[in-house]
């Protein structure tokens, strides 16, 4: 392949790629709003102690900011943050969002022994 044709070629590849990759970020971004292991956009939710996922099916789902008093929730959950727009959440000791630490960020989860814990809050 001469130099000439060589350079088109490779223009041409890029541009490919370029056109790929714009068509794939669409589809990575919707994929932010699904549910995520049975956790609705928009929600925190719990799962059942120790239960892992529990087959997608989480215990108990919350949508609303602001604080969220929790009953019978003792040992070790899975606790997804499937919020949108970056809304974190939060475990507090108290009842009504009272000695609340750490930040479970957008997007992720944690396994943690709730039998300490009260109430959870989230924020946007």
């Amino acid at each position: 392949m001469n130099a000439r044709k060589k350079i088109v070629f490779l223009a041409a590849s890029g541009a490919l790629a370029l056109g790929l990759a714009a068509s794939v970020a669409p589809t990575a971004t919707a994929s932010v709003t699904d549910s995520w292991h049975g956790c609705p956009s928009g929600a925190v939710c719990i799962y059942p102690q120790d239960a892992g996922w529990n087959n997608d099916h989480p215990s108990n789902v919350y949508y609303s900011y602001g604080a969220h008093n929790l009953s019978n929730q003792n040992g070790n959950h899975y606790v997804s943050n499937n919020q949108t727009g970056g809304a974190s959440m939060r475990t507090c000791t108290g009842y009504d969002g009272q000695g609340c630490q750490g930040y479970l960020l957008a997007g992720t989860y944690m396994i943690k022994d709730l039998t300490p814990i009260n109430s959870i809050t989230l924020q946007p």
